[in-house]
């Protein structure tokens, strides 16, 4: 058992330095790595975390065109956005099930949360719970569905199906995977890929951001039994990949991810062209 866990972990590490930063264009985490400052990349961030679903190029081209609305100066742009006006200049925009109405009332949350506390991290760490990422997630999602719409809804009170809500999920009712993805991209120190600019929450309570591609190489690795992509299938993937690296699990993320997303696994077409049978074999 000791041979074949050190053989896998030689593995990972191999796809890990394979898919490196020269593959960032093929994920989100491109928007906020284009920009210096610190609040600037918190901001873009959240957005493209929060949009990170559904096809990759839509994805992209979403985000780019949500970056183009809002200037060179991101947390500027959220800090003194009025909501109505911006409603208005953001036009016809949509993302699948994601309207102008719910990016303008997450641009405006995020704004609230500089303006309020500093920085997202700082509005984040008012409840954080070391060693409970999970309570630390829902504290966070709540807290942050609690502050003031700027006028986008006719009551005072987010509506229950403002789609603004999609974007701050709980831990009880899915696997969080858009929060999981933005708490490794500010956390995790940067390696060319993650910022590392949020201190205060060690690597090793990170949970894995759990999508279709990571929940089937969990089954086929035998790092999860569950059969639906809820938190704790999430937590049992990231506690196996803790085994190979205990106190920063979710550093293979990235290059796991991209087996799925760049399609090089052809579903055992040819397994000897296949990331995912070498890992498995």
């Amino acid at each position: 058992m000791k041979l074949r866990a050190a053989s896998l972990r030689n593995n990972l590490e191999t796809l890990r330095m394979r898919y490196d930063k020269r593959f960032l264009h093929t994920d989100p985490l491109i928007f906020p790595r284009s920009f210096k400052r610190k609040d600037d990349r918190e901001v873009v961030g959240l957005i493209a975390s929060s949009l990170a679903y559904g096809n990759v190029k839509t994805i992209s081209a979403n985000v780019r065109r949500l970056m183009e609305w809002m200037g060179p100066r991101p947390a500027d742009f959220a800090r003194n956005l009025d909501p109505k006006l911006g409603l208005y200049s953001l036009g016809e925009f949509q993302h699948r099930w994601t309207r102008a109405c719910d990016v303008v009332c997450l641009v405006h949350f995020a704004g609230r949360m500089l303006d309020n506390f500093g920085s997202i991290g700082n509005f984040f760490e008012k409840d954080y719970k070391p060693g409970n990422i999970s309570s630390s997630i829902n504290r966070f999602s709540v807290r942050a569905l609690n502050l003031d719409h700027g006028g986008l809804y006719s009551s005072s009170k987010l509506p229950s199906k403002a789609g603004v809500r999609f974007f701050f999920t709980n831990t009880m009712t899915g696997a969080c995977k858009r929060l999981n993805m933005y708490l490794r991209w500010m956390v995790r120190s940067d390696d060319g890929l993650d910022l590392g600019l949020w201190q205060f929450i060690p690597t090793n309570e990170l949970i894995i951001p759990l999508d279709t591609h990571i929940f089937r190489i969990g089954h086929h690795l035998g790092w999860t039994h569950r059969k639906t992509l809820g938190f704790r299938t999430a937590v049992d993937i990231t506690e196996n990949l803790a085994s190979y690296d205990p106190l920063d699990p979710v550093k293979y993320d990235f290059a796991l991810s991209r087996i799925g997303m760049l399609k090089n696994c052809p579903r055992h077409d040819n397994p000897q062209e296949c990331e995912l049978c070498q890992l498995e074999e």
